[in-house]
């Protein structure tokens, strides 16, 4: 996959990085012991954590950042971490789906920004564009439907716009039958060193996924 970058990028959030990672995987079920780290997780993040604290985590600040410099309000459109992580530090658990769904939750949280995950196969053409939401722009939100992505960060394909901080798309999203895998590790402000970041995507790959051909780049616009 090639990764371009909008000038409106380049010029309103230059600290961006993405980190991409693409692997060969076979979709199985959350086993216990991917839902136990989960849980795990969850328990040791809310008992050092308040809820005022969590828009204030690095990645989470930097992604909301983003957010204003391009005209999008925050607090109505959360970025998917900050969103998980409040679930965490009210004591709800997250929703037990499909270990690649749930492994990318997981890193999510650890790492502190926001991941796409894409059916790589169901991405049309062979490069994504990194850009702003026009008004009116159609997206199909993931269980949340039609999204107004205006003034979002969106990766787009060849057809449209399938993934946001907020959000990835119902037309790319990972299913059972899901055999190759793209992350887009989202970086507005540096949180977890991205050595850590690749290497715990790499093991919950590996471990839960059955993942092998792994392979990552970084980007910057």
């Amino acid at each position: 996959m090639k990764f371009e970058f909008d000038p409106i990028i380049k010029e309103k959030v230059p600290g961006y990085k993405l980190i991409a990672v693409e692997a060969d995987v076979e979709s199985l079920p959350t086993d216990d012991n991917l839902w136990r780290e989960i849980t795990s997780f969850g328990e040791s993040y809310r008992a050092c954590h308040e809820m005022a604290e969590v828009n204030k985590r690095p990645g989470i600040a930097g992604t909301r950042e983003a957010y204003k410099t391009l005209g999008k309000e925050p607090n109505r459109y959360r970025p998917s971490t900050e969103a998980l992580c409040r679930r965490f530090v009210k004591g709800l658990e997250l929703y037990r789906s499909l270990a690649l769904i749930d492994l990318v939750n997981l890193l999510s949280v650890a790492c502190g920004h926001s991941i796409g995950g894409f059916d790589a196969d169901k991405i049309a053409g062979d490069t994504l564009t990194l850009g702003v939401g026009r008004e009116g722009e159609p997206y199909e939100a993931i269980g949340r439907g039609p999204l107004n992505i205006a003034c979002l960060p969106v990766w787009r394909d060849a057809t449209g716009g399938i993934g946001t901080p907020t959000s990835d798309n119902e037309r790319t999203k990972m299913t059972t039958d899901t055999r190759r895998l793209l992350l887009t590790i989202n970086v507005y402000r540096d949180d977890m060193d991205e050595r850590d970041i690749i290497a715990m995507a790499t093991r919950l790959l590996e471990q839960y996924a059955a993942g092998h051909n792994i392979t990552y780049n970084i980007y910057r616009p």
